[in-house]
């Protein structure tokens, strides 16, 4: 009814929308909202918590790392109240050594004094080596390997699809810079709850799966982006999933790891993301984004994340391997992956003058 009504212009439509959302039994609306708890989030955190550390000595003991692990208003609030510490804990001893030689009604007198001179040389000595510590925590931080990740990208949907004839699970990662990611390497691992045949509950078991690339093993070449994928085979986590899995309940994580040696600095890095269930789409394919024009290869990075829809059967890997026949029933049509673009020229004219 309020549909219709909106139909003829008696009511707006924004009110429907809302009449139709608050029409939505609560416990309908909250089975909607329930979704996953992600152990890695796309941008690489960890979500994990902490909680009930006794030991809390162990992070004294190790009080660089500690500092540099500090948000940036924590370590300047340290750093400024050591300076200001460090110099009244010396003018105090200055002023008790001026106090005791009576020479306080003496500035001239004072300034001279050797213990003075002796307080201000030590004053100086631990004022230079909180310089020292708080140039060191302040290239560390700015120098940390998380912040060479941030232009290490990956897809933000991976896509499970027919390659050689074979289910495989795919994703797209690549690099802004132009800068290499030296002996890079790149790893994925499935994430599920699962129980042993005692009983054991698992909550986060961690099970490595087999990876292919272009290059051959763990390591990659990442100069353009490359397509990761993994062979969905028997020895596979996932091997029993079907379309139906891919919900966003589903029990189901898969965390890729990229690490390698920043070309420049030198120093390790590494990014992470992670692909709930949900975000694994069936029967897609990434669309070709490498072209090569006036001799040189280009990466178009507006399409790095698209994908189109490829005949894929709608059953598990298992199945596929039981029953080749179903593949008899798929209309494929392969396309190559890297595309020539042509480029016309423009003809060019001379402009001679005219013989007079």
């Amino acid at each position: 009814m309020p549909a219709m009504l909106s139909r003829k212009g008696i009511i707006p439509e924004e009110y429907v929308l809302t009449r139709l959302a608050e029409d939505v039994p609560d416990h309908a609306r909250y089975r909607a909202r329930e979704r996953r708890a992600r152990f890695v989030g796309k941008n690489g955190t960890c979500n994990v918590a902490h909680k009930n550390i006794r030991e809390q000595g162990r992070f004294l003991q190790d009080v660089f790392t500690t500092l540099v692990d500090l948000k940036w208003p924590h370590t300047l609030l340290i750093f400024t109240m050591s300076f200001l510490c460090s110099w009244l804990l010396f003018a105090m001893i200055w002023w008790l050594i001026a106090f005791a030689h009576g020479d306080l009604d003496q500035s001239t007198q004072m300034q001279g004094d050797s213990g003075g001179a002796g307080g201000s040389s030590s004053g100086n000595i631990v004022g230079l080596v909180i310089n020292a510590i708080m140039l060191g925590c302040i290239f560390m931080k700015t120098a940390q390997a998380h912040r060479r990740a941030e232009t290490l990208i990956f897809s933000k949907h991976a896509v499970i699809a027919l390659r050689e004839g074979k289910l495989c699970f795919m994703l797209r990662v690549g690099d802004l810079r132009k800068s290499m990611i030296i002996s890079a390497t790149i790893r994925m691992q499935v994430v599920k709850k699962t129980s042993s045949l005692e009983g054991e509950v698992v909550p986060l078991n961690q099970i490595d799966i087999q990876m292919e690339n272009p290059v051959g093993g763990n390591s990659i070449f990442l100069v353009s982006p490359l397509i990761i994928y993994h062979v969905i085979d028997k020895n596979s986590p996932l091997y029993d999933v079907a379309p139906a899995n891919l919900s966003h309940h589903e029990d189901l994580e898969v965390i890729v790891i990229l690490e390698g040696v920043v070309e420049t600095t030198g120093i390790t890095t590494q990014a992470r993301t992670s692909y709930l269930a949900d975000e694994i789409l069936w029967g897609q394919r990434f669309v070709p984004i490498v072209t090569e024009e006036d001799g040189q290869y280009s990466v178009d990075y507006s399409k790095f994340g698209n994908t189109v829809k490829v005949p894929t059967p709608d059953c598990t890997a298992k199945q596929l391997d039981e029953d080749r026949s179903i593949m008899d029933r798929i209309s494929l049509s392969p396309r190559g992956t890297i595309r020539k673009r042509t480029v016309r020229l423009k003809p060019k004219f001379t402009i001679a003058d005219e013989p007079s």
